[in-house]
């Protein structure tokens, strides 16, 4: 996959491109519904022996526009969206720098410079698409401001128990800890990638060592408790128990709060690695012990949880 980022005005040429089927949409998550849209691309693509191509924008619009509620953390960070639009078989990925003078064109003006203009000769939207200044293009608009330049496909919505499976939907189940249901959404687990710290290294000292995670600031995160998580490391993948919290139990004021994966079944060093987590079940909230004893035989209580729901998950696969 090329991956191709615009800056407004941009220079490209009608002719510097083959001829194109586009998946416009910001597709945080790149969920069951997003990838609908994608492949619905591919396929039209695919059908007229076009290449098929997605266009996104960084940063969200809401950031640049001012909202109320400004999207500063995402189900996938740009990197994360990259490889799963990949994965997805993807020819072209345009990513358009949003800014203030971008949200600022004509509905026609975008269409003129940033469909007609890389040589799209079919685009695929979601029914609520929006496109130009203050969204006033949409997919019932495109045929006429297509200026007969190319064709459009308008997706659906995609429903799932009578609920439109949409970002919005899987950003709320996700800050309330519901982690085992995004499957359904996202057809897969709700996973992040991150580096492995040097931590507090308490964890070794009472039989539990921990991998201490920096996930950084761009990844929407589940909330503060007990997880059942995989993690992979280099190409293998563990079991674990994650704790996601401010370790009440040692601190009395922890501002930032931590992720650390106990690893069954694993000794090896692996600061400065990145890996991935992938959440999976949230086994209790965190909670403030009366001493070590009391948290490690929590800690036991967490790890048999865990390993009783893989052992569960796998058999069941």
């Amino acid at each position: 996959m090329k991956v191709i980022r615009i800056n407004h005005p941009h220079q490209y040429l009608q002719s510097e491109f083959p001829e194109i089927a586009v998946a416009l949409g910001y597709f945080d998550g790149v969920h069951l519904g997003h990838q609908l849209v994608i492949k619905e691309a591919i396929k039209k693509a695919n059908n007229h022996g076009w290449k098929s191509a997605v266009m996104t924008f960084d940063p969200h619009p809401s950031v640049v526009l001012g909202k109320s509620d400004q999207r500063v953390s995402y189900i996938t960070p740009l990197s994360e969206k990259i490889n799963l639009i990949e994965n997805l078989g993807i020819d072209y990925l345009f990513i358009v720098h949003f800014t203030l003078e971008f949200a600022n064109l004509l509905p026609q003006e975008f269409i003129d410079q940033y469909i007609i203009g890389l040589n799209v000769k079919h685009v695929v939207a979601g029914f609520d698409y929006a496109y130009g200044r203050m969204g006033k293009g949409n997919m019932e608009t495109i045929p006429f401001h297509s200026r007969g330049m190319f064709d459009s496909t308008i997706i659906p919505k995609f429903v799932l128990d009578e609920e439109k499976v949409s970002t919005t939907r899987i950003r709320a189940e996700l800050n309330a800890g519901n982690v085992e249901v995004l499957p359904t959404l996202l057809g897969r687990h709700y996973a992040t990638t991150g580096t492995v710290i040097h931590g507090e290294k308490r964890g070794r000292t009472i039989g539990f060592p921990t991998a201490n995670i920096d996930v950084g600031e761009d990844y929407l995160l589940p909330p503060t408790g007990v997880y059942a998580v995989r993690i992979k490391v280099g190409q293998t993948w563990y079991g674990g128990v994650c704790n996601r919290g401010y370790k009440p139990t040692f601190h009395q004021n922890l501002n930032k709060e931590t992720i650390e994966v106990h690893i069954f079944d694993f000794d090896g060093q692996i600061y400065d690695q990145s890996v991935t987590v992938e959440w999976h079940l949230r086994l209790r909230s965190e909670q403030k012990f009366n001493g070590i004893e009391e948290l490690v035989t929590q800690i036991e209580k967490d790890k048999q949880n865990a390993l009783s729901y893989f052992m569960c998950k796998f058999s069941a696969e």
